[in-house]
């Protein structure tokens, strides 16, 4: 399970919505003096703080509590594999299948292909968005209430 700590800001019957921090790893990279990634986190370009809507059945929670959330490891590795292998590997068998026709054709079959593989992260993504498995849910709550 992958955690991350945040605080309630809203409710909702059976979930809430949390607040997180987005946290670097830019500070750990070896690349970050030349990273476009790494200026603009310290330029503090882009929105710090991510909402994330959380199932829960404690129904003591409340605005302001500090909660640990957390995703299922295989959701998300399963997830990067849908969304960023299928298109490339789509992409890829595209173009080969089209290289026997020609370079025009093995470019509009990779991007035919690419194009398909994109509807089916999306056709995936739409039936499975309410699926429990894959939300993320509140682990626990934190005791003590930091000064916010």
């Amino acid at each position: 399970m992958i955690e991350e700590q945040g605080r309630v800001v809203a409710l909702e019957a059976g979930a809430v919505w949390v607040q997180t921090i987005r946290q670097s790893t830019c500070q750990s990279c070896s690349a970050k003096a030349g990273c476009g990634q790494g200026l603009m986190q310290r330029l503090g370009v882009g929105q710090r703080h991510g909402y994330v809507r959380c199932l829960t059945d404690d129904a003591s929670l409340q605005v302001d509590d500090d909660v640990v959330i957390g995703v299922p490891e295989d959701a998300v590795v399963k997830s990067s594999m849908l969304v960023y292998l299928l298109p490339l590997l789509a992409l890829l068998a595209g173009a080969v299948a089209g290289e026997a026709w020609g370079e025009l054709a093995s470019v509009l079959l990779a991007g035919l292909a690419f194009a398909i593989a994109l509807l089916v992260v999306r056709w995936y993504d739409r039936r499975h968005a309410d699926d429990p498995a894959l939300q993320p849910v509140v682990l626990r709550a934190l005791l003590a209430r930091s000064l916010h």
